[in-house]
């Protein structure tokens, strides 16, 4: 790849369950692409490793990190704060690699608002009853959880035409991981070296 040459910001979302941690993966063992490590105000759980699984920062230095617009994008859930650092991305993209983020709604559209010319994907279910029964079949997520992302995936759903660039549906992962590496190959989108 010529060092003149950008790479493309690219979000690929969609609801709890539906299969985008699955296609992300795929991408990024296809593509000359790399993912990008979200902060957070959460505490590690076990396991985890600080600029692996995410940066961990304390409340005061994310909202610090927010006001001297190093946040490129951010929200809260759960009580907790979660962002994408705008120079990771920056430079990952003015190197010639191509970024992926995979965020929710809220996040894409400021993504959409600071990066004009990023690609924003949208992985939608077939329908909500099989979001629902690819939920349960984890075999981890509470009655009441199932509802509340069931409702989150509904509205999610409802923004994403007028959001995203693209919707997939997931019917069947391969053939959707297929569409969404036509998506990449498309013109003027870098992710292949």
């Amino acid at each position: 790849m010529s060092a003149s040459r950008k790479g493309t910001l690219i979000v690929i979302s969609g609801p709890s369950g539906v299969g985008k941690s699955s296609i992300i993966d795929a991408v990024l063992n296809r593509t000359m692409s790399e993912f990008s490590v979200s902060v957070t105000t959460r505490a590690p759980r076990p396991g985890e490793t600080d600029g692996v699984d995410y940066h961990f920062l304390d409340r005061q230095e994310f909202l610090d990190a927010v006001a001297l617009d190093r946040v490129l994008e951010w929200a809260e859930y759960g009580g907790n704060l979660y962002g994408t650092l705008r120079d990771q991305v920056e430079t990952a993209i003015a190197g010639g690699s191509s970024v992926i983020l995979d965020i929710e709604n809220d996040g894409a559209k400021q993504v959409k608002r600071a990066f004009p010319e990023a690609l924003l994907i949208f992985i939608t279910p077939p329908n909500l009853e099989e979001l629902e029964k690819r939920l349960r079949g984890r075999g981890d997520t509470a009655d009441e959880d199932v509802r509340k992302r069931l409702a989150v995936a509904a509205l999610q759903i409802e923004q994403a035409p007028g959001l995203y660039d693209f919707v997939v549906e997931n019917s069947g992962l391969n053939v959707a991981i297929d569409q969404v590496l036509d998506i990449l190959d498309l013109p003027g989108v870098s992710t292949r070296g």
